[in-house]
């Protein structure tokens, strides 16, 4: 008889399973999905019921093969995809390629890669969950609506090889409407005033001014700051009031998914997607030194905060053990999870408290180890008692005014003997300063008073951490998708991530205006959150997704029509920009876009023929940047040996040999561009790749020893060999069918494996 089939998702969890279950099971990989809608159409039969057109993914063929081959005749098929809406829809694709009569599908859910957490799962199998599994067409039907109908009109009034996304795209208005903030901001001065005192016992302290009277104060200049020091100077500065409290401070929960990706963007320095491939890592199995793999997490895939009571209890076991009795909790500590969580998995978790940091460091690369400790900390810290901090606030006469002082002292750290957040790091450096001992009437020596000018900020710009959080508040995205998203909206080109912050540029300013000024809802926050909601809804079963697509599309239709005929046109009317040209002086000057990109145009055209590039300064104001003659430079040309000049360019400056035509070498203005630490695969080459800007403002990736050796790629390359074909290097490539890959370059090998999964 032949033996039941347990087909997997990822071909890295095949050992570690196959180790568990023995050789009474074959085990097979789909290596991601197996099945999509096509590529050249929208693949979608909207006249009848939004029906998918599913078709084998090019290059699958080879998969489905073994699959059918590694299913042989066997009756009973274990479909042991990822448990989430994804992995349910390589299930159900699996059971349809592999169907066979009296053949028996079982759904197997893997929460945790480990010896009990795969024998507990095989127990208890499940049918496949045509709900889960409705959910996830129901969304790439809505993403394939809104891309494979707005790109086109994109390419039609913009440019082509743009797109749209129903979701990536209000990430990017979201940054978008950020930096509008910030442009409008107008900074305003103030004054702060504080006084270095001293009371009988050090240490000394320093208190603030916070009121005049009984109103809160507000300094609005110098004058003002100078007369209020001048008063304070004929008064003696007095203890009023004493409060003496202790505070108890509770752990955070264990990590859900947003919250460890922003945990380690801050503390770690990671992207959003290398945390979650290195959580892949550790939640497939690692090999502990025994020739065992075994899962080190939970499924890192949720928006819960819901802990097994086993593992809370194994917890406070390792510290009673490692810390002692006095930092463990007497019972287990559960959290509640918010409203609309789903709650199919734990939080984020070691699968054994037991495998403490000493044990796995060994086995474990700088990352995942920097990663793992993370979660093994965070979560051991939630079954610890709490801290008790200490808090004394003086409140201090002069005159009329009142200054206030805070003072704190950690009486036990509880479980910040363990773990502290960014956030519980940035308050106790606050708090952490300490008062002397102080009697109400008391007479302070003043030391010094400190006025000082400041001036409001305006709101700061999204970085990957705080952008994972808004989308999260706002309920844009799914715990799976966060980290595909801001890899999407960079790879699209529409925005920048300038020392670690998103900054729009002009391009995604232009075709952001552009869509919602045609598709106000559908690129809306709330109107995207709600349908996020009500993709949630398929899943629990409490709405038909067939009503869902069809109230989406009544909507997006009539939108849609709208903007084929009247979208605005960027190759021949554009954005106008309140500017009167420069060179006829009746005419006004336009944003429009040409095969080079966008310029600034005067609307008087033929008569006018006026054109220039632009910038924005940092009130987001417009100015014509006008033509600069050739510089000319110290350098050669390393291919022919004429002088260089520098040039302007639309995408700025750069160096171009000065025997054109003849001679067309250039390159960069900015030195050899950014290391990537990746060195040059070619033989006998000790270069490294380098981060380059083409003459169209395309980045590649070219040897740093041009022009002796002349490598380039256009994909991010990545430090690490093929594990197919030895290949010494990998790159990154994203694609709107399969998402963010990474790739090996040498096309015998095709070697490919899914990063956003």
């Amino acid at each position: 008889m032949a033996k039941p089939l347990v087909v997997v998702e990822s071909p890295t969890k095949i050992r570690t399973i196959k180790k568990y279950l023995g050789k009474q099971y074959n085990v097979a990989a789909t290596v991601g999905h197996i099945k999509d809608l096509p590529s050249r159409e929208m693949g979608i039969d909207i006249e009848h019921g939004f029906r998918p057109k599913y078709r084998t993914i090019p290059g699958k063929q080879k998969v489905v093969a073994a699959l059918r081959k590694a299913a042989g005749d066997a009756t009973d098929i274990f479909l042991a995809p990822d448990p989430d809406r994804e992995g349910e829809a390589i299930a159900w694709h699996t059971s349809e390629i592999l169907k066979k009569k009296d053949r028996r599908f079982h759904r197997i859910l893997y929460h945790e890669l480990t010896r009990d957490g795969i024998a507990r799962a095989m127990e208890h199998p499940e049918t496949l969950n045509r709900a889960k599994y409705e959910a996830q067409q129901t969304r790439r039907i809505l993403d394939r609506l809104v891309g494979y109908q707005i790109s086109p009109l994109l390419w039609r009034k913009v440019k082509g090889g743009l797109s749209a996304g129903r979701v990536q795209s209000v990430a990017v208005r979201i940054i978008i409407n950020r930096e509008r903030e910030i442009q409008a901001f107008e900074s305003e001065e103030y004054w702060s005033i504080s006084a270095d005192l001293a009371g009988d016992s050090p240490p000394p302290f320093t208190a603030r001014l916070v009121r005049h009277k009984t109103a809160k104060i507000k300094i609005a200049n110098e004058k003002s700051a100078t007369a209020i020091v001048d008063e304070l100077k004929k008064h003696p500065f007095i203890v009023d009031k004493i409060l003496n409290k202790t505070t108890r401070r509770n752990p955070l929960p264990p990590f859900t998914t947003s919250k460890l990706q922003q945990e380690a963007i801050r503390k770690l320095r990671f992207s959003a997607k290398k945390t979650m491939v290195v959580a892949q890592q550790l939640y497939e199995g690692i090999e502990l030194g025994d020739g065992e793999p075994v899962g080190l997490i939970t499924y890192m895939r949720t928006d819960s905060t819901r802990i097994a009571s086993e593992a809370a209890e194994q917890a406070i076991e390792v510290i009673k053990a490692q810390l002692g009795p006095e930092y463990a909790m007497d019972k287990p500590r559960m959290f509640k999870n918010r409203k609309k969580v789903q709650d199919a998995h734990e939080a984020i978790r070691p699968t054994s408290a037991a495998y403490t940091l000493e044990k796995v460091a060994r086995y474990l690369t700088k990352d995942q180890m920097a990663l793992y400790s993370l979660i093994w900390k965070r979560f051991v810290a939630s079954q610890m008692k709490q801290a008790l901090i200490d808090k004394n606030t003086v409140s201090i006469c002069s005159g009329d005014y009142r200054f206030t002082a805070t003072g704190s002292r950690v009486r036990f750290p509880g479980f910040l003997a363990l773990y502290q957040s960014v956030d519980e790091a940035i308050k106790q450096e606050k708090e952490s300063s300490r008062l002397p001992r102080l009697e109400k009437g008391q007479t302070l020596k003043l030391e010094k008073i400190i006025p000082k000018q400041h001036f409001t900020k305006p709101p700061p710009r999204f970085s990957e951490a705080s952008l994972v959080k808004e989308l999260e508040e706002n309920g844009i995205g799914r715990p799976s998708t966060y980290a595909t998203i801001l890899s999407t909206i960079r790879n699209k080109g529409y925005v920048d991530l300038v020392k670690g912050y998103f900054r729009p540029n002009e391009l995604g300013f232009i075709v952001n205006d552009l869509i919602v000024e045609s598709f106000p809802d559908i690129f809306d926050v709330n109107f995207t959150a709600r349908m996020e909601e009500d993709l949630d809804r398929i899943e629990a079963v409490e709405i038909d997704s067939e009503q869902v697509l069809s109230r989406f599309y009544e909507a997006f239709k009539k939108r849609l029509d709208a903007a084929t005929e009247g979208m605005r046109s960027m190759k021949a009317v554009g954005f106008p920009t309140g500017l009167t040209c420069p060179e006829c002086k009746t005419g006004r000057l336009h944003i429009k876009m040409g095969r080079n990109g966008h310029f600034l145009a005067c609307d008087a055209y033929p008569e006018c023929k006026y054109t220039r590039n632009y910038e924005r300064d940092e009130k987001g104001a417009i100015r014509a940047i006008e033509k600069i003659e050739d510089e000319k430079t110290d350098k050669t040309c390393p291919k022919c040996g004429l002088p260089m000049v520098a040039k302007q360019g639309r995408y700025g400056r750069f160096l171009a040999c000065s025997g054109y035509p003849d001679c067309k070498y250039t390159e960069s203005a900015n030195g050899s561009g950014k290391d990537t630490g990746v060195k040059c695969p070619e033989k006998k080459c000790d270069g490294q790749l380098m981060e380059r800007t083409s003459r169209r403002g395309k980045t590649f990736y070219g040897c740093s020893k041009y022009p002796d050796c002349k490598y380039a790629i256009w994909d991010r390359p990545l430090a690490e060999s093929c594990p197919r074909c030895k290949a010494p290097i990998l790159a990154e490539k994203s694609t709107k069918k399969f998402g963010l890959q990474k790739i090996c370059l040498n096309r015998e090998c095709g070697y490919k494996e899914n990063l956003d999964r």
